[in-house]
């Protein structure tokens, strides 16, 4: 088989990423966080670790409260920005999904639900595909969850473990409203999505992602993560994320 048949049954999947921002988080406002911790900074790690592969970023911002006109995001031009109102996570996270669900993408389109302060490490587009390169997977996220090492809910935990060509993974019980999944497996699972966040100032993304795998979808992490809330107690070890951050 010559390269361009083999291209051509082995597409390279496309990353759309979605990231929600807002003027000020009632949900995130009391959280730890690194010294050199900015939104703004977040926002300059993600642009400064894209490549040059199939990529596209979108953000949402939320304008329900004022003096948003001259938020940083509104501010640049390389993506396009959607304006939302609003006013707490939940709802956020509806609009954001209402409004991706109603795309035309590829089945197979690799869909980036992103919250505005994670950091990533350079390389974290490749390994993120790596994830839905092994069978089964339904959900990945490059965070490599601290609290599911020390927390005694997790004393009993038993996981899966894979490998892909660059990382190892293994099966999780929940995350963040930080994720990937294939358009299609958003479409399959959009009214689980949706339940977790209607009538509700945050998301309840544990209970959304047992509730997942009680229906059998399996979630993977990355370990070590390739990207981390950023959240010193709770961050992806093994990475000195602090000098990712400056």
């Amino acid at each position: 088989m010559g390269f361009f048949d083999w291209f051509k049954s082995n597409p390279i999947p496309r990353i759309e990423v979605f990231v929600r921002h807002c003027n000020y988080s009632s949900a995130s406002a009391h959280k730890e966080r690194f010294s050199f911790f900015s939104h703004k900074r977040c926002f300059q790690n993600l642009i400064e670790t894209l490549d040059s592969s199939p990529i596209n970023v979108t953000f949402l911002l939320d304008t329900f409260h004022p003096s948003l006109e001259t938020h940083f995001i509104a501010q640049q031009t390389q993506f396009p920005v959607i304006e939302i109102k609003a006013g707490a996570e939940g709802e956020s996270f509806l609009q954001m999904i209402d409004h991706v669900a109603a795309q035309k993408f590829s089945p197979e389109t690799i869909i980036y639900f992103l919250e505005d302060d994670y950091i990533h490490k350079k390389g974290w587009i490749d390994i993120l595909r790596e994830a839905f390169t092994l069978p089964n997977v339904d959900y990945a996220t490059l965070y490599d969850h601290k609290d599911k090492y020390f927390l005694p809910d997790y004393e009993e935990l038993r996981s899966r473990i894979f490998h892909t060509a660059s990382c190892h993974w293994r099966t999780t019980p929940s995350t963040t409203n930080t994720y990937a999944m294939r358009f299609k497996t958003l479409l399959r699972d959009y009214d689980v999505h949706r339940a977790f966040s209607e009538g509700r100032k945050i998301t309840e993304d544990h209970a959304k992602f047992c509730c997942l795998s009680n229906q059998g979808a399996v979630l993977v992490s990355s370990i070590p993560g390739w990207a981390t809330h950023a959240e010193p107690k709770f961050a992806s070890p093994c990475i000195d994320w602090e000098e990712v951050l400056q």
